[in-house]
């Protein structure tokens, strides 16, 4: 059984998003007084009274809104309400009730969900009016102010009772794919594919995608956690301190948090520089990836087309040349189910581990290949090896001294390794010591 879903739903402005960054222990949803910042559902894990829950911050309901994409966020809401175990109202104390409020709150009676009516922004508990919240029909409510983190712990006493019989099931043995790429590149579309539901907003507007979103979900009995982040333009095209900013920060700790990268190319525009300096952040991260070509329905293709694309990113991924692609259409499914099968791949190599004395066999057998070269009359001797960690496989070699082992050798060392444990697919990570341990 999976944690309890508390959504926080109201029209635009109300604080939902500083209310969620309070009660999740950062700045998760990006906070703006810009009416729309929110526009798909924020997803993050949370804990009160011993009791775990998933909190999930919507956008701004606007409900005689023209505007397609407020539209998109009503859409998102109506979603969010229904995977709802309990529902946070939120209101304006300052504005008071609004036509906006009345229309959500008609909404919110016809889900016969727990709701419950947060009255944010009251500064002053003791002189604050607030009798015209009753008129909404929800009975008592809470004033809170989120800003301040004053009346939050009320709030969520009374939210947490009426959660179901909490599951111990936990999220932390699922893998994490981040799905990173250029703006409009699919990413959203391959998510919605691979949940198998439109999780995340799609439109043609560039840009749709601002928050890293985190959605749990099974595949083949095996539990993952896709994030889907901001499209990621050049650096020059973006303002400073905007909005767009702060969304490709998340986007890159995204990867810093992803067991797994997904790098979402399109493949009528082919692999561009933007492309490869999000790919050489993930391989200086050390995370294996998978390129997915996408949008390949849209190609016209002959026998020759995938062995042109695969050369043209071993040519502009020279420095990560262990890289696995796929073509996919996020449109039509097309080998998304290989996909899947291709991040499962990656991530069992990035956790491989063997023992000192099969890397060792392994090493001699290099040395004896290629010995190291002499550099002003004196050679380089590896002692030994040892693998210290995973993820990515890390190697320590304990030598007689490592500013004699030049970096063509150690590159050497790594492509003999790489390729005696069919390590494709995944960074792996070469440490040169003086010594050994026993010397230190």
């Amino acid at each position: 059984m999976s944690k309890p879903l508390v959504a926080i739903v109201g029209k635009p402005n109300v604080g939902k998003s500083t209310f969620f960054n309070k009660v999740c222990g950062g700045r998760i949803s990006i906070v703006s007084d810009m009416p729309g910042v929110t526009r798909d559902r924020i997803y993050a894990d949370a804990e009160w009274l011993n009791k775990k829950f998933t909190l999930v911050d919507t956008g701004g309901i606007q409900l005689k809104s023209d505007d397609v994409m407020f539209r998109h966020i009503k859409e998102q809401a109506q979603i969010a309400l229904d995977l709802a175990d309990v529902i946070l109202f939120f209101c304006d104390y300052k504005t008071g009730i609004t036509a906006e409020d009345w229309d959500v709150a008609d909404i919110l009676r016809k889900s016969g969900k727990p709701v419950i009516l947060a009255v944010n922004k009251v500064d002053n508990f003791r002189e604050a009016d607030l009798s015209e919240f009753y008129s909404l029909g929800f009975g008592d409510f809470f004033p809170i102010a989120a800003e301040q983190k004053q009346g939050i712990g009320d709030l969520l006493d009374c939210v947490v009772e009426h959660f179901p019989a909490q599951s111990d099931d936990e999220d932390g043995d699922a893998i994490k794919i981040a799905v990173v790429g250029k703006p409009n590149a699919g990413k959203s579309s391959l998510v919605n594919r691979i949940l198998g539901y439109d999780r995340t907003i799609v439109s043609d507007v560039a840009g749709t995608t601002r928050d890293a979103i985190d959605t749990p979900f099974t595949y083949n009995g095996n539990r993952y956690v896709v994030i889907d982040t901001a499209g990621m333009r050049k650096k020059r095209s973006i303002e400073a301190d905007s909005v767009e900013q702060y969304s490709v920060f998340r986007a890159l700790n995204a990867v810093r948090r992803a067991d797994v990268c997904l790098i979402v190319m399109d493949a009528n525009e082919g692999l561009s520089e933007q492309d490869v300096k999000i790919a050489g952040f993930i391989h200086e991260e050390g995370k294996p990836s998978v390129v997915v070509i996408n949008k390949w329905d849209l190609i016209e293709k002959d026998e020759h087309t995938v062995e042109l694309f695969k050369k043209k990113l071993s040519c502009d991924l020279a420095f990560m040349d262990y890289f696995r692609y796929v073509t996919v259409s996020a449109l039509t499914g097309q080998r998304v189910g290989k996909l899947m099968d291709e991040v499962d791949y990656v991530y069992a190599k990035s956790t491989f581990r063997c023992s000192t004395g099969v890397l060792n066999d392994a090493v001699t057998d290099a040395i004896r290949a290629v010995e190291p070269p002499s550099r002003n009359g004196r050679r380089a001797k590896i002692k030994y090896a040892t693998q210290a960690s995973t993820k990515p496989p890390t190697f320590v070699f304990f030598t007689n001294n490592a500013d004699l082992v030049h970096f063509s050798y150690r590159r050497y060392l790594e492509n003999y390794l790489r390729k005696a444990f069919s390590l494709d697919g995944t960074p792996i990570k070469l440490v040169f010591r003086d010594g050994s341990e026993k010397d230190e």
